[in-house]
């Protein structure tokens, strides 16, 4: 689709500079001339429609870009800036925003992608260089950020949630703090470069759709 617009435009750039040095040439000309190019490359007139696979590319697409933006947004913006707060606040806003955070809306952006992405590298599977790109970006998104989340940070963020924040000693709170947050920003960094990485190589992928 992308590429069928992209012809239409070329074709109609071409047909001004081409007719730029004639004074007397119409607008409608220049829309003759962008028809004929269009016309002269059926394979690349092709109906734009919106097909069940190109659904599926653009929700991953999406998704996927979203967790991106938000894992970035985190680890530049969130974390930075409750890291600078006392071992109590810090804790106890963790723990709210770990609560808070665990929502519908949430966990279709966040792990959808692990079922569009493999869908959409199934559905591409005729498109060789398409195909490899978004499955590797299919992999990365599983192995980087889902099977992370699972496995890394959520872990954590029981031993967080379970916890009594109010009842312990400021000894046991910087404990605490030492347990959960440098391990913590650590996985996220796995899965902010995970996601940022899976994203690209969709938009690349794109490229080379037809």
């Amino acid at each position: 689709m992308m590429v069928v617009v992209a012809k239409v435009l070329i074709g109609f750039i071409a047909a001004l500079l081409i007719d730029s040095s004639n004074p007397s040439t119409s607008i409608e000309a220049n829309t003759e001339h962008a028809k004929w190019y269009v016309s002269s490359h059926p394979q690349k007139s092709q109906k734009m429609e919106f097909k069940p696979k190109l659904i599926v590319l653009l929700l991953g697409v999406l998704f996927t870009g979203l967790t991106a933006g938000l894992c970035f947004t985190w680890s530049n913006a969130v974390t930075p800036g409750i890291g600078r707060l006392d071992n109590l606040t810090f804790l106890k806003s963790f723990q709210s925003m770990n609560r808070a955070i665990i929502n519908g809306k949430f966990m279709l952006v966040f792990f959808g992608p692990v079922i569009l992405l493999f869908l959409n590298t199934y559905l591409f599977k005729d498109n060789s260089t398409s195909f490899w790109l978004f499955l590797t970006a299919a992999l990365l998104y599983f192995a980087g950020l889902a099977l992370v989340t699972i496995f890394g940070n959520v872990p954590l963020n029981e031993v967080l949630d379970k916890s009594n924040l109010e009842a312990l000693s400021q000894i046991e709170l910087q404990e605490l703090r030492n347990k959960f947050e440098q391990p913590w920003n650590r996985w996220h960094t796995v899965r902010t470069l995970s996601s940022f990485s899976a994203f690209l190589l969709l938009i690349i992928g794109m490229l080379f759709t037809e």
